[in-house]
């Protein structure tokens, strides 16, 4: 890949206690790709963005964003560095509007990352727009996706990590995930989405990795991956 590497996992290793998930996992993103990490359920995705968030300090292994060693750092600070992460169970404050779950995700600007504002997000998602007074408890589980989102782009990263997005949702909710996603890559935004679905990943994404067990099986540009039907037997099928 060229000089425009944004993220860089070497070796990474990771463990639950005794139980070993992640197992030497080589895996590059350059500045404003979409990279789909697929796989089964506990094939070891949301392991792989917890590490790099550091939820989940790494055994082994180095994880360099921007050419800067983040591994074992706390989440704050990865944070601050320009790292964004939605988790797959949301997590928004229910107890707060639309416009204070926002308030609460806000950093400095950044010279070289999109630059989010409420208004600019309210465009982003309009039904958000409708709905800034809203508490975040009264929304359905599409609303309070985009709200995850949007909250994280107010830190105004410049990687957005996505633990399943189109988890449980409508497929309309799911047809406007995608072109927020597009529009994001547009912005210049970098994002490695976790994701089972294939069919969604390949509407968004510029290359796949596949992850099984824990390691990395296949890596490519994602319409070879849409045309290798013998991949997607052996690392996606049921």
């Amino acid at each position: 890949m060229a000089d425009d590497v944004l993220l860089r996992l070497s070796k990474l290793n990771a463990s639950y206690g005794l139980a070993q998930i992640l197992f030497d996992l080589d895996l590059e993103i350059a500045r404003g790709e979409v990279l789909a990490l697929l796989g089964r359920n506990g094939a070891g995705k949301s392991t792989t963005l917890k590490s790099i968030i550091g939820l989940l300090p790494p055994r082994a292994g180095e994880i360099r964003f921007r050419g800067e060693r983040i591994d074992g750092r706390p989440p704050h600070v990865i944070a601050r560095l320009g790292i964004g992460y939605v988790p797959e169970d949301r997590r928004i404050f229910s107890e707060l509007t639309v416009e204070e779950n926002l308030g609460v995700g806000r950093q400095k600007r950044r010279a070289d990352a999109p630059y989010w504002t409420p208004e600019g997000l309210f465009r982003l998602f309009p039904n958000l727009a409708e709905m800034r007074r809203r508490m975040g408890g009264r929304m359905s589980g599409g609303e309070q996706q985009m709200l995850t989102i949007a909250r994280t782009l107010m830190g105004n990263p410049l990687l957005l990590l996505l633990d399943e997005p189109s988890e449980g949702l409508a497929p309309k909710i799911v047809e406007e995930m995608a072109e927020t996603i597009r529009s994001l890559k547009r912005e210049g935004l970098a994002v490695l989405l976790s994701e089972q679905n294939l069919r969604f990943a390949g509407h968004v994404a510029d290359r796949a990795a596949i992850i099984e067990k824990g390691r990395i099986r296949y890596q490519g540009a994602m319409r070879d991956l849409l045309a290798d039907e013998a991949a997607q037997q052996a690392f996606l099928s049921a």
